[in-house]
């Protein structure tokens, strides 16, 4: 599985962002993708998640809200739209996706696939 971001770049705080993530080499299960972030001087972490099947969605507390991830499993793509952005947002976004994801739990493991990442800096 490929995975490509898209969509960063820096924008003024209250702003938004749309990043996507198109998927590639499709002969390989993905039961959920989602988007890791990591912020300067932290370790990654996951901030949303969504299952192919359903649509469940999951999202790190700092984002609710603010967030909305979203796919179209016909278009093998996924996005993250990213509204009232703030200066603790500034990271690299990578887009991720896990083989096996038959609950919640998956999402404490590292997953199966990761992009490149993309920079996204909120600042005035």
């Amino acid at each position: 599985v490929q995975l490509m971001e898209s969509g960063g770049g820096q924008v003024q705080p209250g702003g938004s962002l749309r990043l996507s993530c198109a998927r590639s080499q499709l002969n390989f299960r993905v039961d959920a993708m989602g988007w890791f972030r990591q912020v300067q001087g932290r370790q990654r972490e996951l901030i949303a998640a969504i299952t192919l099947g359903g649509g469940s969605t999951n999202y790190r507390e700092s984002v609710k809200g603010r967030f909305t991830i979203s796919r179209d499993n016909a278009k093998n793509s996924m996005w993250l739209q990213m509204d009232n952005l703030k200066p603790e947002d500034t990271g690299v976004y990578t887009c991720v996706a896990y083989e096996y994801c038959p609950n919640y739990a998956c999402y404490d493991h590292d997953p199966d696939y990761w992009g490149q990442g993309t920079q996204v800096t909120v600042s005035s």
